[in-house]
């Protein structure tokens, strides 16, 4: 089948930009009512169809699309973001926090743990082990916020669940620069340091980016009709603050958290920028999760070969046991600890970022790190949402199939 030349979105009468984005809601529209009928998750639906229509497929849109990724990722995990703040209202946390915060550390030094020791075992160097523990513990907020909304879970695992997405990802940043520090101990570099400081600079930068536009935002919140006026009130500060973060080199998805926490505490009518953010992003995960799909890389996969395969099985394996583990010890449910890792599978843009950054100061282990994490995210992308999903049925929390998804994240 032939594929649209690159070069047609460049002719001034064209209008492939607008077919593209129009022919991605409709594709997202067919897989929203596929997933239903076949019980797949429409992420893995949109991610596989991505990848069937993209350069490693049959090549039925541009290469250059790809460039669109960066933009419709920001623009969708800020969303994201911003709602995942809310689940740091003072109620929730002092309900749900203790197990949260016990789950989200023991998963973090677990699956890192358990990744640096089957690398090991795998015969992986000791650097190259370190750096793709540290990158094992990101997860994939988007994938799993979009199964829970899709499946409309309620219930106590469904509200642990959230609350981790919403943290882990910051103490995986924090866990990736203490083992960039070993490792370049390890190696003899000087990089050290300059690591420590740049993930304090991203995680604090974007705690004060977020309390920037937080606070402002929540007090107009307070001071608007609910409607087109809350709609473009939210959206205009979370987008600011999502560029501000980036122009400043520091991690808009806490940013868009933090803004999403202060607004939830402080605003007079917390819950209506929730409600607005939920009423319009779906048309954005539908592109970003598509977009995602044309960079699956299955020959990345094939090359990353025995390491990848360690990899996967050792981070399954760390996020599984130290899921029930850690739910253990903040006394949860029987609920929460038979299923809450198996709902932590999924994994892509933060770890993507961070093996950028290890790529570009371990040059010799590069190609290595990125074939591997590209070629594993066709993994945790595609099979972690359907994990997920039916973990959520087997728990008791998913609404059935035969019902149509009214859009919100359970209170």
């Amino acid at each position: 089948m032939q594929s649209v030349p690159a070069d047609t979105l460049d002719a001034p009468a064209a209008g492939w930009p607008l077919i593209i984005i129009g022919a991605c809601l409709l594709i997202g529209f067919v897989a929203h009512v596929a997933g239903q009928r076949a019980h797949i998750p429409r992420v893995t639906l949109l991610l596989l169809l991505g990848f069937l229509v993209g350069p490693s497929g049959f090549q039925l849109i541009p290469p250059t699309t790809i460039d669109w990724l960066p933009l419709a990722a920001q623009v969708a995990l800020s969303m994201i973001g911003f709602e995942l703040g809310e689940r740091f209202l003072g109620q929730r946390i002092r309900t749900t926090g203790r197990v949260v915060l016990a789950v989200a550390v023991v998963v973090t030094l677990g699956t890192a743990l358990v990744v640096f020791v089957g690398l090991l075992l795998a015969g992986v160097p000791v650097v190259l082990s370190l750096l793709l523990a540290g990158m094992s513990t990101a997860t994939d907020p988007a994938a799993t916020v979009d199964v829970i909304r899709e499946t409309r879970s309620k219930g106590s695992l469904t509200d642990i669940v959230l609350g981790v997405v919403a943290i882990d990802d910051a103490f995986g940043i924090i866990l990736f620069g203490i083992l960039v520090v070993i490792a370049s101990g390890i190696g003899g570099d000087a990089f050290a340091p300059g690591v420590i400081g740049l993930a304090s600079w991203e995680l604090g930068g974007g705690l004060l980016v977020g309390l920037v536009f937080g606070l402002p935002m929540a007090l107009l919140t307070g001071r608007i009709r609910s409607g087109e006026l809350t709609l473009i009130e939210t959206l205009g500060f979370v987008l600011c603050a999502s560029g501000a973060a980036s122009l400043l080199g520091v991690s808009y998805l806490i940013a868009a958290m933090t803004q999403g926490a202060i607004v939830a505490n402080f605003a007079r009518h917390h819950s209506r920028p929730f409600h607005a953010i939920k009423n319009i992003r779906q048309p954005f995960l539908i592109v970003f999760f598509l977009l995602a799909g044309l960079r699956l890389d299955l020959a990345a996969l094939k090359a990353a070969g025995i390491i990848a395969l360690a990899y996967v099985i050792a981070r399954s394996i760390g996020r599984v046991a130290c899921g029930t583990l850690g739910a253990q010890v903040g006394r949860a449910d029987q609920n929460v600890r038979r299923y809450v890792g198996l709902c932590l599978l999924p994994q892509a843009g933060v770890a993507l970022g961070l093996g950028l950054l290890a790529a570009e100061e371990f040059p010799e282990f590069g190609d290595r790190l990125l074939s591997l994490l590209i070629g594993t995210t066709v993994v945790f992308e595609v099979v972690g949402p359907i994990v997920t999903r039916v973990s959520l049925r087997l728990a008791g929390e998913a609404e059935s199939q035969s019902a149509v998804p009214k859009g919100d994240l359970p209170a």
